[in-house]
């Protein structure tokens, strides 16, 4: 069997959060493209729903789950749900997030909770959740998603409280994987620079910081979507079996230097 054949995830089954758009979509598609059966999860249903239905076509059972990351009991109830259609899980991208710019001398107390709640705490939970399942199988993927800017300070936008939440999300993901390796569950994270989503390309605040973002990138540009697909295809398939407690920087060198 040849290097392509043994990436097919043909049979499997994975969960994206905040899978609805952006990221969390493009890595489900790229899954879906592969073979695997995928649960998109996201607090925005009928744009889950509707990205369900896109993927569907490509021939894997998808179903779209509104779940709160945060919240425990609805990450059970999402667990539960996809026990119940699919009958496993093999692979966890536990990928929502979000971002405040506001200085840090100005931003409340609240609105930096809110960005650790749903960027570590989520991310946490989902995992937790995954790997229980996992464990009894003994087998799985656990990808999450984390930053560059778990890796540097990002300028000239403010967000203390969204680099501070991905570098525990490094060091969560490392911690997970230690603990893990030895019942066949594997944790990776991947760290996406600047990409170019329809969030990013929309909202007037930082469409403005795109020539500045690219000025600091040696390769001069904003990722794309579908540039992070290969490597979340190759982390959730058995090709990968002995990377586990690696985080992927990919991010056109940003931060390089």
């Amino acid at each position: 069997m040849g290097i392509l054949e043994k990436m097919r995830l043909d049979g499997k089954v994975a969960f994206v959060t905040g899978g609805a758009r952006g990221i969390g979509k493009s890595i489900a598609t790229a899954l879906a493209e592969s073979g695997s059966h995928v649960a998109i999860v996201d607090m925005d249903i009928a744009e889950a729903q509707k990205t369900a239905t896109e993927i569907a076509s490509l021939g894997v059972k998808t179903i779209a789950i509104k779940t709160d990351v945060t919240n425990e009991e609805d990450v059970n109830k999402m667990m539960d749900t996809i026990l119940a259609t699919f009958g496993k899980l093999d692979i966890a991208c536990c990928n929502a997030g979000i971002c405040i710019n506001e200085a840090a001398d100005t931003m409340t107390y609240a609105q930096f909770k809110k960005v650790i709640d749903v960027n570590l705490n989520g991310v946490f939970l989902t995992s937790q959740a995954a790997a229980k399942v996992m464990i009894k199988q003994g087998k799985g993927s656990i990808i999450n998603t984390a930053s560059m800017s778990g890796h540097i300070v990002n300028v000239p936008q403010p967000q203390c409280a969204y680099n501070a939440s991905k570098a525990a999300v490094i060091m969560l993901t490392k911690s997970m994987a230690v603990e893990f390796a030895k019942t066949g569950v594997r944790v990776n994270s991947i760290s996406p620079g600047y990409i170019g989503t329809d969030l990013v390309l929309e909202a007037e605040n930082l469409k403005a910081l795109i020539p500045q973002w690219n000025a600091l990138s040696p390769i001069g540009r904003l990722g794309r979507p579908d540039e992070l697909q290969a490597i979340a295809v190759y982390l959730a398939g058995d090709t990968s079996d002995f990377t586990t407690g690696s985080d992927f920087l990919i991010d056109g060198g940003f931060s390089s230097f």
